[in-house]
């Protein structure tokens, strides 16, 4: 048997010098030395009260007001209360001094790149922060968002959560009714919104899009206009809108509202594939405490770090990622396609700007990856000067990281570079599980369950396994669980998480612990195969497709015949490439050879695209109520929509090419 070597250790010197090894070493409560992490992450999770205290101390979490009680639960998970008595404010933790250094380093595809200093930051902030007080804006108030991903939509939040109000934004990608569906449910009184956006070298009017959503949602009494595109856009079309420039009161000294631990800061939106999407409401004390750990303790970023995550204001990514300035690290925000105007731009743009912690999906680096061996030039040969000598941690999340990725980013980008598949969700705006500096990262598994995180994988009988493919489960309270969903008394809510094994959090993914207490992510455990029998991650099917040449993108799903369920694969081809029975077998003998026979597509299609959520994410359920002859639920959530009419054509033909 061999035995998996892993593909990365820390170095002793600096593993000795990381937050996580600084915090181990200085709990003050601390009567013993940990001896591993497993130890540690066991004390966390055994000990709420006393863990999450230290958490806020190390962090530094800046308090107006002290908690008379750190952890109370009177009965299941949802009864749980952290840091009760306790005030704060969430942007006055992120702009807390000393101002000194670059707060945001901005680029995008047109070329264009700004760099704001924590005191510009800081003022432009008191400033749009004085403008929605103006306007009328007060606590609890919901403010919408609708920009691209910029320095405004950071100032936006910001002075959002100085008010006290509650901060909710959508791509501009995002459709008409995509966003209405979402904006509509919240009421908000404030929305901002932009001109335009750029994609692909291709130039996107959002004004027309912003009229129609304005007209939409009744309670709005104030647009903003944010100039991305043009300095002076034609606001006209806009009732009652005003660009930022003039929303904004120079001057104005910063004013932070001191709020309760648990007072309401983000509404984030679920996909809305089976539905309106639900509205999840996260609190400030939570989500702060919870982001710096995982940036200071997980992720090991220290103050003065470059930061940077390849996402849209639409993604949780994005809100985990400004988290970062409460580290007094810079956040670096592109905007536009990572491969225009070439594969490399995202990579070169790291190494000018000395990224130490590169945010990214499977998809990019598997497209990366793809275009090297196409080309047969290094991706090290477009960056410029020495490489990436700063880039230290490489995350990954969206999708579960195929073993031949790890593999690849060390081999093309350097093998100092720790990579870390990262997994959670909206839904709890944070990870259950993630990266550690103290820790070897073995291929295909994320290494460590996060600490104060009481994760398990749970079988059919809600028992708790090692080393077999269950349920990812959390059996304990955590800060940062959704405060509820937005106008939901809590039926909703239970049901969304608790019902499956009640009391406990079941977070819908197909999972299991490893040897190395890691873990290893299969997919959605409601889209899981199960041929025979068998339980199949569709990931153990799509990441050997999509590292045969020719194969651009993939998806599994099962389908039920004669009391039997097929596995059924389709793929997207590259250009040039066309489907062939000689590219059948090589995916079956690829797929076979990489996990199992069972793993064996019963059935190939090839269709020229792939229906996803606004953040990228495959919609593996709606593929499969097609290919069962079942309707499909709100199809508008999907950011193409129009490509299930190709499923519904390739469940009806020979297996093959369906165009």
């Amino acid at each position: 048997m061999t035995i998996e070597q892993p593909v990365w250790e820390p170095n002793a010197s600096v593993a000795a010098g990381s937050h996580m090894a600084q915090f181990a070493a200085g709990i003050e409560a601390n009567t013993f030395l940990f001896k591993n992490y497993s130890e540690l992450h066991s004390w966390s999770i055994e000990n709420p009260g006393q863990f999450w205290s230290e958490v806020a101390r190390y962090t530094d979490i800046k308090f107006t007001q002290s908690a008379s009680s750190i952890f109370k639960q009177s009965g299941d998970m949802q009864t749980a209360r952290w840091f009760e008595g306790s005030s704060l404010n969430f942007a006055a933790n992120l702009l807390a001094g000393p101002n000194i250094g670059s707060a945001i380093i901005f680029h995008d595809e047109r070329g264009n790149h700004r760099v704001l200093s924590r005191v510009e930051l800081v003022s432009q902030v008191a400033a749009l922060a004085a403008g929605m007080r103006a306007a009328g804006i007060r606590s609890g108030d919901r403010v919408a968002a609708l920009l691209p991903n910029c320095p405004e939509a950071v100032i936006v939040m910001l002075a959002t959560a100085s008010v006290g109000a509650v901060f909710s934004s959508c791509s501009p990608d995002f459709g008409l009714q995509a966003i209405t569906g979402r904006f509509g449910q919240i009421a908000p009184r404030l929305m901002f919104v932009c001109d335009g956006y750029s994609y692909a070298g291709k130039r996107i009017d959002s004004l027309t899009k912003a009229a129609a959503v304005a007209a939409k949602i009744q309670t709005l009494e104030n647009i903003v206009v944010v100039p991305f595109l043009d300095a002076e856009p034609d606001i006209s079309a806009i009732e009652s809108a005003q660009l930022l420039v003039s929303f904004c009161i120079k001057g104005s000294e910063p004013d932070y509202e001191s709020l309760p631990f648990d007072h309401p800061l983000f509404i984030m939106f679920s996909s809305g594939t089976t539905g309106k999407p639900k509205c999840i409401v996260h609190g400030a004390g939570g989500t702060l405490l919870q982001h710096k750990k995982e940036l200071m303790l997980h992720t090991d970023v220290h103050a003065g770090d470059a930061v940077f995550f390849f996402t849209t204001c639409g993604w949780m990514m994005w809100n985990w990622l400004i988290s970062a300035l409460a580290v007094k690290a810079a956040v670096v925000l592109y905007d536009g396609s990572p491969f225009y105007p070439n594969p490399g731009v995202l990579l070169r743009m790291a190494a000018e700007e000395g990224v130490v912690v590169f945010g990214t999906s499977p998809r990019y680096l598997t497209a990366l990856q793809k275009d090297q061996k196409k080309t047969q030039s290094k991706l090290i040969d477009n960056i410029p000067v020495d490489g990436l000598p700063a880039l230290r941690t490489l995350l990954s999340t969206g999708a579960p990281l195929a073993p031949e990725s790890y593999n690849f980013v060390q081999a093309s980008l350097g093998e100092h570079i720790q990579v870390s598949s990262i997994s959670g969700g909206t839904d709890l705006i944070s990870c259950f599980a993630l990266g550690n500096p103290l820790l070897p990262v073995y291929r295909g598994e994320l290494q460590c369950r996060g600490l104060g995180m009481a994760v398990e994988v749970f079988n059919d009988n809600a028992e708790s396994v090692i080393g077999e493919m269950g349920e990812l489960v959390c059996t304990k309270a955590f800060p940062s669980m959704p405060l509820g969903f937005w106008n939901d008394p809590g039926e909703a809510y239970t049901a969304a998480y608790f019902q499956h094994f009640p009391g406990v959090w079941a977070h819908g993914d197909l999972a299991k612990l490893t040897d190395h207490d890691g873990l290893i992510i299969y997919g959605r455990s409601d889209a899981v195969l199960n041929p025979g029998g068998v339980r199949i991650g569709s990931s153990e099917v799509c990441e050997p497709a999509m590292m045969v040449e020719g194969v651009a993108d993939a998806i599994a799903v099962g389908r039920r015949s004669d009391g039997e369920e097929k596995i059924i694969l389709f793929v997207v081809l590259s250009g040039g490439t066309t489907w062939s029975e000689v590219l059948g077998d090589m995916l079956r003998e690829a797929i076979r050879s990489a996990s199992s026979p069972r793993h064996v597509p019963d059935e190939i299609y090839a269709v020229p695209d792939i229906p996803r959520t606004m953040s990228g994410k495959v919609l593996e359920l709606a593929v499969r109520a097609i290919v069962q002859g079942e309707s499909v639920g709100n199809i508008e959530a999907a950011a193409n929509p129009e490509s299930l009419e190709y499923f519904r054509i390739a469940a009806k033909s020979a297996p093959g090419s369906s165009k």
